[in-house]
């Protein structure tokens, strides 16, 4: 799935949100889960776009957990409005079903990109800056170093 088709995927879910939260009841458990529901279900689309304005590997990984978070937040959401029979869950379960989906593709894709930021304070990156100030001289146990 490239960026764009998850781009229209993250804002279907936003808009299906939307429509699940109009027929919710006007009561106070409902406003309340409601406007709960709007702000994370809609931010994860949004979130999404920032996503794809990174600027670095640090900053994609980044707003990919605020992306995860939101998606999972929403999920707890819909939880309460099943389990707390304010909605029917046949209207919560299939956008439930999304937003699981969505919680593992972005679960996924943000441990992808931790992954490969380098770790500025790791042995190698230590080893790398002091052979590039000191070049005839190895440090005594180098994980660098190469057997003859």
């Amino acid at each position: 799935m490239d960026k764009d088709e998850l781009r229209n995927r993250t804002k279907q879910f936003a808009l299906r949100v939307l429509r699940l939260c109009r027929t919710l009841p006007n009561t106070p458990d409902g406003r309340v889960i409601a406007n709960q529901l709007l702000r994370s279900g809609t931010s994860v689309g949004a979130n999404y776009r920032a996503v794809c304005r990174s600027r670095s590997k640090a900053e994609f990984a980044s707003r990919l957990a605020v992306v995860l978070e939101e998606a999972d937040e929403s999920i707890f959401w819909l939880e309460l409005l099943a389990e707390g029979a304010v909605s029917e869950s046949e209207l919560v379960a299939p956008l439930r079903a999304e937003a699981e989906e969505l919680v593992r593709i972005f679960g996924s894709a943000e441990r992808t990109a931790r992954s490969q930021i380098p770790n500025p304070n790791s042995q190698i990156a230590y080893e790398a800056k002091f052979l590039s100030h000191n070049p005839r001289r190895r440090p005594r146990h180098s994980v660098l170093a190469v057997e003859p």
